[in-house]
């Protein structure tokens, strides 16, 4: 089998059937499989796989256990020469794996490829392509300068050596991921990512970034004006640097006193609201159904029209392919007051997000 894409889930039911819909588009062609393991979700995640996806292989622990270990353990059941470690609220293009598994194969000394991430409003996320958190670098970040803490010395769009991925999208060979001993156990969540990227170049390996496909993650990096997650940050990164690096009593210091007071005072709304006006629905079926969801105008169209600001896109996944859809949210993103909002296959509900610190809203269809 060439690929195994392993999903970790916990209470994104909604996410998750996007992200499953868009994954076996994605693997039609290919010898592969989907792994999905649930952390022990409240919601009807488990419920939903079996029924609507029922040849992927569902593992449901009975705690949640957190990323490294829920990702260990379903890279265990993998049978594919490659695995790729995948966000639930992500969506991938059809051609995503086809183009970097072509990639890969390519390379002799292939650590982990990474690819392009955009969130829900079409605008690249620099987590796509960091560079070694050394203690200087992290803390410029923690400081509220994180320009040398992404990769910014390879172009979104180029393809070319990067040290650090964000474990939103991950491939690599299985046999590697064993060699390095998978995500380190210690990290429940935040760091595991750093931490393999870097255990990889250690052994001798190189990550390569590849901009020449796209996907969308609807959670982008979480903002460190969120206080919480300052906190997560500084101890992920604690642990990364008692197991890399010598101990740096000034970085723990600063980062502390940075948590405890500068961030405490600018802490910024979640899923901010935008103003929406009308609808246009991009689909060729009949969306009647959408009426008492929308409850506002709403044109159904084949072909997107001019659009003027406070237009809300709902592209029908019915319709249209993944990569279509990737790349009309991409193409729009620089049009003021447009937002994009994904009719998932089923019917059954729509999902989007006006911010890359939010998952963003999920609208149920009745």
């Amino acid at each position: 089998m060439k690929l195994s894409v392993v999903i970790l889930n916990y209470n994104v039911r909604y996410f998750l059937e996007l992200c499953l819909s868009s994954v076996e588009a994605a693997i039609a062609d290919l010898d592969a499989e989907i792994i999905v393991v649930d952390n022990n979700s409240e919601d009807d995640s488990c419920q939903m796989v079996k029924k609507q996806f029922p040849n992927v292989n569902l593992i449901e622990n009975k705690s949640n256990d957190g990323f490294s270990k829920g990702n260990n353990l379903g890279v265990k059941q993998a049978r594919g020469e490659y695995i790729c470690i995948l966000n639930p609220d992500t969506v991938v293009a059809e051609d995503t794996f086809f183009t970097l598994l072509q990639f890969a194969d390519s390379q002799t000394d292939l650590g982990i490829v990474g690819c392009r991430l955009i969130d829900g409003t079409g605008h690249f996320l620099p987590e796509s392509k960091r560079n070694i958190p050394r203690p200087g670098v992290a803390l410029k970040k923690l400081l509220g300068n994180p320009y040398d803490y992404y990769a910014n010395q390879v172009n979104e769009f180029e393809t070319g050596k990067v040290p650090i991925f964000v474990g939103a999208f991950m491939l690599l060979k299985k046999t590697l991921y064993n060699k390095v001993g998978g995500f380190d156990e210690d990290y429940f969540m935040y760091g595991e990512d750093v931490d393999i990227s870097y255990k990889i170049l250690a052994t001798g390996y190189s990550n390569f970034y590849n901009g020449n496909t796209s996907i969308i993650h609807y959670k982008g990096e979480s903002t460190l004006k969120d206080v919480n997650y300052a906190k997560r940050f500084y101890g992920a990164m604690q642990i990364f640097y008692k197991k890399h690096f010598k101990s740096n009593w000034f970085f723990n210091t600063i980062v502390w006193l940075g948590i405890k007071g500068a961030y405490l005072a600018r802490i910024e709304p979640e899923n901010p609201k935008i103003r929406v006006d009308r609808y246009v629905v991009l689909s060729n079926h009949n969306c009647e159904f959408l009426k008492t969801a929308l409850k506002k105008p709403f044109e159904v169209v084949t072909e997107l029209p001019d659009l003027k600001e406070h237009t809300e896109i709902i592209f029908d996944a019915r319709t249209i392919t993944y990569k279509g859809i990737i790349e009309l949210i991409d193409n729009y993103k620089t049009q003021k007051g447009i937002s994009f909002k994904i009719l998932s296959a089923s019917s059954t509900f729509m999902l989007g997000s006006n911010s890359s610190k939010s998952r963003g809203e999920v609208i149920r269809i009745k």
